[in-house]
């Protein structure tokens, strides 16, 4: 079911219905932009173009150029230095949310957790003492 919502661009009301976060009119602007941004981008000498050189020469946003590479619009193995910035450091990445450095920083953090917990478990297991008595009978 369709819920109302203002445009985030233009503040008109429109009907949200779970495929677009803008109005049809902003939707429409923006899929002219990506046009325009794309048959910039399929001219040989500007395929190796960065997010800058593309913004200034098309008048695209920054936002719009990572929110198309996120949904695989522009393809970052045709156009190789797009992508979209990494949600902990900032750096362009081209897969997930994170870049490889900062997914392998989380890995090692993770691997240091579970070696200091697996130590913590072991300790505790040895301190565990069992006392028997003997039965004298």
């Amino acid at each position: 079911m369709a819920e109302v919502r203002n445009c985030p661009k233009c503040n008109e009301f429109f009907n949200y219905t779970g495929v677009r976060e803008v109005c049809h009119k902003c939707a429409q602007s923006e899929e002219d932009l990506y046009q325009i941004v794309y048959r910039f981008l399929r001219k040989r000498e500007n395929r190796a173009a960065t997010v800058e050189r593309i913004v200034e020469a098309t008048g695209a946003e920054e936002e719009l150029l990572y929110k198309w590479v996120r949904k695989g619009r522009l393809q970052t193995a045709m156009f190789p230095n797009l992508g979209y910035p990494c949600d902990n450091c900032g750096h362009l990445t081209t897969t997930g949310k994170l870049c490889t450095k900062c997914q392998d920083e989380l890995k090692s953090e993770l691997r240091t957790f579970e070696a200091a917990k697996e130590f913590r478990e072991s300790v505790a297991e040895r301190d565990r003492v069992t006392y028997h008595a003997d039965r004298k009978r």
